[in-house]
């Protein structure tokens, strides 16, 4: 067989390995997936009325913070889901299992890229059940054309695996799960400082660069404007560039210090 035909296969063997990981030990994925939830419930049910106001004016119902939060929270959503990656990679590393695989005749790559492609699905999924909490409480998307959707649908696969080869590399760094989840733990709290439950026009003006220009801000204007028709502006591009940006970062340092490792 080919190199390309064997890193195929043992990527696919490393991808069911770490879904049958994910179906054993669920909790870990449900309770970073209930931070999204109960975070969209909270500012919905108990912030709405006083947040709708604010952004569309007063008499504004519900129905126009639920329009604009649902975007945000699909992001926070895959921040907080590739938080589980890394304590994944980080528990492979310290349980003895990648010095198991080093005897293997496998490709080197198919340990992390099955990390990578069994994250991105997970998040796609987590992405799709809050989506579904969203439609329930009244999120509707109306105007998106077909291209739209799938467009928006991209730019979450985009995002996702940025985040998670970063993910992937906060893993092989940390000496032990805990550490894992902590050097992680940007990935909830970025979103927090984005656009996801403001305006950016509305934030203190020393703090506006900030949250106008980090990676999540830029892909939550995106898909805002393709999912609501709002203007997208240069959000477009600057999240495609960081997306991929981060996929080349997260991809040459997570190999670099794979390949260095001695465990």
């Amino acid at each position: 067989m080919s190199s390309l035909t064997l890193a195929v296969r043992d990527t696919n063997t490393m991808l069911r390995r770490n879904l049958l990981h994910a179906r054993r030990y669920p909790s870990l994925t449900l309770n970073l997936l209930l931070t999204p939830v109960m975070l969209l419930l909270l500012f919905v049910y108990i912030f709405g009325d006083v947040m709708s106001a604010g952004i569309g004016g007063a008499g504004a119902d519900r129905s126009a913070y639920i329009a604009y939060i649902v975007p945000g929270l699909l992001l926070l959503t895959i921040g907080s889901t590739v938080v589980g990656t890394a304590v994944s990679v980080s528990n492979d590393m310290t349980e003895g299992i990648i010095a198991r695989f080093r005897t293997m005749a496998i490709h080197r790559s198919s340990v992390l890229v099955g990390h990578v492609v069994g994250s991105v699905l997970q998040s796609v999924l987590s992405v799709v059940v809050v989506g579904a909490v969203g439609v329930a409480i009244g999120f509707r998307s109306t105007d998106a054309t077909v291209l739209e959707w799938l467009a928006a649908f991209g730019l979450l696969v985009l995002f996702s695996a940025a985040l998670t080869w970063v993910a992937v590399g906060m893993g092989l760094i940390s000496p032990n799960a805990e550490a894992a989840s902590n050097n992680a733990l940007p990935m909830v709290l970025l979103p927090m400082l984005s656009s996801a439950f403001i305006p950016v026009e509305t934030m203190p003006g020393w703090f506006r660069p900030i949250a106008e220009y980090q990676p999540f801000t830029p892909a939550i204007e995106t898909l805002r404007g393709l999912l609501l028709g709002t203007e997208i502006g240069h959000n477009g591009w600057l999240a495609v560039g960081w997306s991929v940006g981060l996929v080349v970062l997260g991809y040459f340092w997570a190999t670099a210090k794979f390949a260095r490792d001695p465990r």
